[in-house]
């Protein structure tokens, strides 16, 4: 699989004066920082995970490699908020996707960002939310009506930076052509209906910029009580790589090739000078070809690249071939008879002009 898009957007929202959000388009790697703390704090924290993403040249590696990445981006986060009182008490969200050269998108996630999935034009939500209120619902204690409407549902029960360590919740998708993933802050999801969403990226599956400016304004329209940044990527088949190319173009150039043998270029490789015996024929020894051995190859069709005759040499050969059944002495007797005529129409002319004399003098 290859990453065949990607595209990123943020927007501060209707109602907070800073973006304190932050996110990573580093294919394969992307992620969503959703900050908090006040101030500036908030911003510094998802500035710090979404820089230790960044900063970590991720490769491949499965789950665990993409815990060792959110683990960093936590250490930074909890040192900077422990060290600088400033900073006291702020974290962040992190929702990561790593697109491995298997196939797989490796997901890690902590807090309430989220990963969604368009696949069939269906959309799936990959992420449960760290949150009090998602809490209650998975136990059975509230609906998912209930959900969205209480007071409580933006308390985040798990982030990066409260704690020298932290629990990550990893997964991995296996890819197919076509999948759409959008990676988000809660500025988006909980101002965006889920079928919203999903009829947002069908509409746009095929302009990853239109959707995420699509995805902005439908939050913005929603009330834009937070901050909102959407990350999207597709992934789509390999391609043949440009300096392999495959079986059809090596024979159209091998045919092309075969068709323009006169145009040689001058790095083009030419064969030897003829044997001696086929460059007598050329001159006109008309003594059959040396046969070839039982134990020499001669060369295929396609060593066109590698053995390359002058098309002047060619025609001459050919030529040589059709007079091969002309006989010896036709060449010489054709100049006799030439040479007779010419001498026939020299006497004629004289005595053409003998006769005129002859006659100017007799009158």
């Amino acid at each position: 699989m290859r990453i065949a898009a990607s595209h990123a957007g943020t927007d501060p929202g209707r109602k907070r004066r800073r973006n304190e959000d932050a996110y990573v388009i580093a294919p394969p790697l992307f992620a969503v920082a959703d900050g908090m703390g006040g101030a500036q704090a908030g911003e510094v924290a998802s500035g710090l995970a979404a820089g230790a993403l960044e900063e970590s040249l991720a490769g491949d590696g499965g789950e665990r490699r993409v815990v060792e990445l959110i683990q960093e981006a936590n250490r930074r986060v909890h040192h900077r908020a422990t060290t600088d009182a400033a900073t006291a008490g702020m974290g962040t969200t992190i929702t990561a996707a790593l697109v491995e050269p298997d196939g797989r998108v490796v997901f890690g996630h902590v807090g309430d960002s989220r990963a969604y999935l368009l696949r069939d034009d269906k959309l799936e939500q990959l992420t449960d939310d760290h949150t009090l209120v998602a809490e209650l619902v998975r136990r059975g204690e509230l609906s998912p009506g209930e959900a969205e409407v209480h007071p409580q549902r933006s308390v985040i029960t798990r982030a990066l930076g409260t704690d020298p360590d932290v629990d990550v919740d990893t997964f991995a998708v296996e890819a197919r052509p076509g999948d759409i993933y959008l990676i988000c802050s809660d500025g988006l999801s909980s101002m965006v209906a889920f079928r919203e969403i999903e009829e947002i990226l069908r509409h746009h599956r095929a302009d990853l910029a239109g959707a995420s400016k699509a995805l902005i304004h439908a939050a913005n329209r929603g009330g834009g009580e937070d901050n909102i940044t959407a990350v999207l990527f597709a992934v789509a088949e390999e391609e043949a790589s440009a300096d392999e190319p495959d079986e059809v173009t090596r024979e159209i150039a091998r045919q092309s090739d075969d068709e323009d043998e006169d145009t040689l270029h001058p790095e083009d490789r030419i064969a030897p000078p003829p044997p001696r015996e086929l460059q007598q024929s050329l001159d006109g020894d008309r003594r059959e070809p040396p046969e070839t051995r039982d134990d020499e190859q001669t060369p295929s069709a396609s060593a066109v690249d590698t053995m390359v005759v002058p098309a002047s040499d060619i025609d001459a050969a050919l030529a040589a071939g059709e007079e091969e059944d002309v006989p010896q002495a036709s060449v010489p007797q054709a100049g006799l008879g030439r040479r007779l005529l010419a001498l026939l129409v020299i006497f004629a002319l004289i005595a053409v002009i003998v006769v005129l004399v002859w006659w100017g003098l007799a009158r």
